[in-house]
């Protein structure tokens, strides 16, 4: 573990592209959705146990996107890839309404960590493809949302078609300091401010 933590804190410290971080419960479609922006193909693949980790060129822009371990006996180690993060992207099943608020329990826990400074966060609501799935209004007010502290986003997806991740892609694009393009035309509500700022919540039908 301490080699595999050294080289994560000379990988950022070199890297100066944009740095996204993939996280969420297992089975929810992360690794699909990685290699689904990577090829374009949706590509077999097996519980992750380590981390998968591949850079993703989207409208002209680098993307160094990690796939982290979703096992919870390993989620303590995710701290180690926070640093310099433009985005943390949360995946949720859409349709596994069992598990949801697990979910919500795992994502808040997470969303505590100073580390994670002031990256802001995707939610791909993923399986929109299946009977029943819930939509991103469902996903925003479940997850409890309204007091996350930072720029979040919550993108209907399918993770198999690749319907709505590019959409999720550009929504970071878009609120990424590095990038200075301002944000998508949308509709925004504000649900949160403090005296640092507002944080503003888009949802995506």
């Amino acid at each position: 573990m301490g080699s595999l933590h050294s080289f994560l804190a000379k990988e950022v410290k070199s890297n100066q592209e944009q740095r996204l971080v993939v996280i969420g419960l297992d089975a929810t479609g992360k690794t699909t959705i990685l290699y689904k922006l990577k090829t374009g193909e949706v590509v077999s693949t097996m519980p992750t146990t380590g981390f998968n980790v591949e850079t993703i060129v989207h409208k002209g822009l680098s993307f160094t996107v990690w796939d982290l371990f979703a096992q919870s006996k390993m989620r303590t180690f995710w701290h180690w890839y926070y640093e310099n993060m433009s985005a943390l992207v949360f995946v949720v099943d859409a349709h596994d309404r069992a598990r949801i608020e697990s979910a919500r329990d795992v994502l808040h826990k997470v969303l505590a960590d100073d580390r994670l400074g002031e990256a802001a966060l995707l939610v791909f609501a993923n399986k929109q493809d299946l009977p029943n799935a819930m939509r991103a209004a469902e996903i925003a007010r479940v997850l409890q949302l309204d007091v996350c502290q930072r720029n979040c986003h919550v993108q209907e997806c399918c993770a198999t078609t690749g319907e709505g991740l590019s959409a999720g892609l550009d929504w970071v694009i878009s609120v990424s300091p590095k990038t200075h393009e301002p944000p998508r035309q949308g509709t925004w509500c504000c649900c949160h401010a403090n005296k640092r700022k507002a944080t503003l919540l888009k949802i995506d039908n």
